[in-house]
């Protein structure tokens, strides 16, 4: 209900991106920058300094950052009083998942909320745990479902089921024939990790440190940004990775790689994170209570743990 040109400033702003912002707004670029510009000519001077491929707030910019949080933190909680007033589920619900949650989890959890809710839109973020968390704190997604303990004391933490994780290792290595693997096993052969802020990598390098394994010990070959690029590296024998089990049932079925246990196991919880009571819609709400109920959620942690 608040301006739009006046959302999309605040997401440029919270973002210092055009293109990132656009992602966000689901716009096309040269959009968000018309609605820039048109507040921009309304209030007669300009909000950001760009340069060098670059941007920032000026003065103004600053000023009308922090007027529209407030315009626009009132007018959510407008619209949530007045639809707990008349009782409806309905509008935009942005959640932000980190890969394997959102590739092998949410589709079906967010195709029953919808047929629950059918005047809702679920609309997806896929980043890594860092990232997810900042954009719930900064309000710019409404929650996120993240593969690491939250590191932010301003957003509420609640474990929602577990995930167990492998080895992975070429068919034609001399490790595919092992039962199981050791932590300082792993770290000994050439090994590919994911990125810094991946919360699947931070779990990882939490074990190898629980498990008498130095971090400067792991002959680590490549620090890879997808689970795709380390799966694909994994495959041409260049290494070896430690990946949700879940994300390689389809390359070990079809026999392009080969997961190993880990001994001791490693599993991890996955979490919710969101904002305290005060900021949650009803719309919010009623999917956390949807997740506290869902059946699917049991599913996945039970064949999790079979597996």
């Amino acid at each position: 209900m608040a301006d739009r040109r006046l959302q999309v400033f605040h997401t440029v702003a919270k973002q210092l991106s055009f293109t990132k912002a656009a992602e966000l707004l689901f716009m096309t670029q040269p959009a968000v920058t018309f609605q820039v510009k048109q507040l921009e000519e309304h209030f007669n001077t300009r909000l950001f300094e760009r340069s060098h491929g670059r941007i920032s707030l000026t003065p103004a910019g600053e000023l009308a950052l922090d007027y529209a949080e407030r315009i626009l933190n009132l007018t959510g909680e407008m619209e949530a009083r007045i639809s707990e007033l008349t009782g409806q589920v309905s509008g935009p619900l942005l959640i932000g998942a980190s890969t394997t949650i959102a590739e092998y989890m949410l589709p079906r959890l967010l195709g029953e909320f919808k047929r629950l809710h059918p005047e809702t839109q679920a609309r997806l973020t896929v980043a890594n745990s860092e990232t997810i968390e900042n954009k719930v704190t900064d309000h710019t997604l409404d929650m996120g479902l993240i593969e690491s303990p939250s590191h932010h004391p301003n957003l509420i933490t609640q474990v929602c089921c577990e995930d167990e994780l492998v080895m992975i290792c070429a068919p034609f290595s001399d490790l595919a024939q092992l039962t199981s693997a050791t932590p300082k096993q792993v770290a000994t052969h050439p090994y590919i990790s994911r990125e810094s802020g991946s919360g699947t990598r931070e779990c990882i390098d939490d074990f190898f440190k629980m498990n008498g394994v130095c971090l400067d010990e792991i002959n680590l070959v490549m620090e890879l940004g997808s689970r795709e690029a380390v799966k694909g590296a994994v495959a041409a024998g260049l290494g070896v990775a430690v990946v949700s089990s879940t994300t390689v049932a389809k390359e070990v079925k079809l026999g392009e790689l080969v997961a190993i246990p880990l001994d001791p196991p490693l599993r991890r919880q996955l979490s919710l994170v969101y904002p305290p009571e005060k900021f949650r819609s009803k719309l919010l709400q009623a999917f956390l209570d949807f997740l506290g109920s869902s059946s699917l959620l049991k599913e996945y942690t039970v064949s999790r743990l079979r597996a």
